[in-house]
């Protein structure tokens, strides 16, 4: 397989693809249904996951879209079928809020082993015109497998989770994480992003798969996200321009 990839099984159905050797070590998931198959986020861009999926499922795939920032849909470009919610819909189809020159700085802002076919220069945000439309009633039928759209803006306005009913993960995106949570950004709302947690809060969720950094992961971060967002609203600290907070298992930087 494409070194650049490692591959990590979560069931015999669930695949994490993941890019370790970036410094901001991206996951993307492949959920196989009886039916066709479902890759949620596509990374950076810098190597071909297409190569790996189609390693993993003959079945037909459905990608979608956590949110549409650079390190999740850089891998879009090798797909057709290809979602994302509504309200971020025009960040991939006629103009993406950050300057190009921002997100190349960002890929190499600190060392990496990049592969040596990849050239930072080259480098382009991906966009396109076919891109379908996902609502907040939306559910995705794979075949015996059933995975619901979970509106969950604040990192981005167009933010999603998705849920796999039967299994009961929730793939988090940028919502929860160990690491930095970056709700800083002019296109962020930290008010947003603490309601979108208690949402998610109220799921039966047995395993968070989240969309950085280390995999396994309890559930029981969310409540301590929960509690740390929470903590920071009643100081009045849950707004832009605060600064960095750190507390046992991640950082939020509002």
């Amino acid at each position: 397989m494409n070194n650049w990839f490692t591959v990590e099984k979560i069931d015999d159905i669930t695949y994490a693809i993941s890019e370790y050797k970036h410094w901001e070590e991206t996951h993307c998931y492949l959920l196989i249904g009886d039916n066709k198959s479902l890759l949620i986020d596509t990374g950076l861009g810098i190597g071909n996951i297409k190569d790996v999926v189609c390693k993993l499922t003959n079945k037909e795939i459905q990608v979608v879209t956590t949110h549409a920032h650079w390190d999740h849909i850089g891998g879009h470009k090798y797909f057709k079928n290809i979602y994302i919610y509504y309200k971020e819909h025009k960040w991939l189809k006629e103009k993406f809020p950050i300057p190009l020159e921002v997100v190349k700085n960002n890929i190499i802002a600190k060392p990496c082993d990049f592969p040596d076919y990849f050239d930072i220069n080259k480098y382009e945000i991906f966009r396109a015109e076919s891109i379908k439309k996902l609502y907040d009633i939306d559910e995705i039928d794979l075949g015996n497998r059933i995975i619901k759209i979970i509106p969950t803006p604040g990192h981005s306005p167009g933010h999603i989770c998705f849920y796999d009913i039967k299994k009961k993960y929730l793939f988090s995106g940028d919502l929860i994480y160990k690491g930095k949570l970056d709700i800083f950004y002019p296109t962020t709302n930290p008010v947003d992003f603490l309601q979108s947690i208690r949402n998610v809060k109220k799921l039966d969720i047995y395993k968070v798969l989240p969309g950085h950094h280390e995999i396994n992961i309890s559930a029981t971060l969310v409540d301590d996200i929960d509690k740390g967002l929470t903590s920071l609203f009643e100081e009045g600290k849950l707004k832009h321009g605060q600064g960095i907070f750190k507390f046992d298992n991640f950082t939020i930087h509002v």
